[in-house]
């Protein structure tokens, strides 16, 4: 099992003919992608010149790749300035989850996206991600997917390096991946931790859960207390920044402390105190995995 996509997903690109698009959509088909399709307005009806892809068709919109392929996910390769509008494009043309990777969307473009997406289907994941993989069945997104093997540990993450890191501190241990969720580090998220940590508690095969976070806002402790209430699966916790100054943007966008509470120790603290297991250093996020998970009797 796995969460939000899988070996069934309809993939297409956004953006396929440009150079990102290009590179990661090739990867995407070599783990077991079901890549269907490309979108490049004025393109439509052409030929990839990459022979690797040139298989594929390309549309104009998304809406007519959508009613030609059975299109259900897409892989959002626009630049920040025209993404929410290639987003809401896949919105109105029924795309159940969108993976947008650009980093910088104006966060007034960010806001008007949300508006337009209440009470509609659909799952934004980004901007500002690495993106989601399922290993051997889907990728879509910037990760490099060499590092991920299957298994039955989640991953949700504000940071791709992090994320990353903790796969392949999992990896070396023997522990792989049923999904791996990049949420993003902008101020303002299609997808937050909450969303995530509910699908990977409905997930079956996801027997423990990696979330990392980083400084900046509530939402890694609203997502724990709500784990604490209503997850029997154990939880590993990790918060990025605690080096980082109050009041100075860290990386990310989103990353900044505007209180005490914004702080990587508060929230690390506020975590254990919600029951999760807390790995207070980057380097030991695999162990702990390991610890919780010999702890509750959960095999690798």
């Amino acid at each position: 099992m796995s969460v939000f996509v899988n070996k069934n997903s309809k993939v297409i690109f956004q953006g396929i003919t440009g150079e990102h698009a290009t590179f990661h959509a090739k990867d995407a088909i070599r783990i077991g992608t079901n890549v269907v399709g490309g979108v490049t307005p004025g393109k439509g009806g052409t030929r990839h010149p990459d022979p690797d892809l040139a298989h594929l068709p390309i549309f104009d919109t998304v809406a007519e790749a959508v009613a030609a392929t059975g299109a259900d996910v897409s892989g959002v390769f626009v630049p920040p300035p025209f993404n929410a509008d290639a987003l809401m494009e896949c919105i109105d043309a029924g795309i159940k989850v969108a993976v947008t990777i650009a980093d910088g969307i104006p966060i007034h473009d960010m806001i008007r996206l949300q508006r337009f997406r209440v009470g509609k289907d659909a799952i934004i994941i980004g901007p500002n991600t690495p993106g989601i993989i399922t290993p051997g069945e889907c990728k879509v997104g910037i990760m490099p997917s060499q590092i991920y093997q299957k298994g039955n540990v989640g991953i949700v993450s504000r940071s791709g390096t992090l994320n990353y890191e903790a796969t392949e501190q999992m990896a070396a241990l023997g522990l792989g991946v049923t999904t791996s969720v990049g949420i993003g580090g902008d101020p303002v998220n299609g997808t937050d931790f909450l969303a995530v940590l509910k699908a990977f508690g409905e997930d079956p095969e996801t027997e423990i859960i990696v979330m990392i976070g980083e400084i900046g806002g509530p939402q890694e402790v609203a997502a724990a207390r709500w784990a604490k209430a209503n997850l029997t699966k154990p939880v590993v916790g990790f918060v990025a920044g605690v080096a980082a100054p109050a009041g100075r943007r860290m990386g990310h966008a989103g990353a900044i402390i505007s209180s005490e509470a914004d702080t990587a120790a508060a929230k690390m603290d506020a975590m254990e105190e919600l029951g999760l297991y807390v790995a207070r250093n980057p380097a030991q996020i695999g162990e702990t995995v390991l610890r919780a998970m010999r702890e509750n009797g959960i095999k690798a």
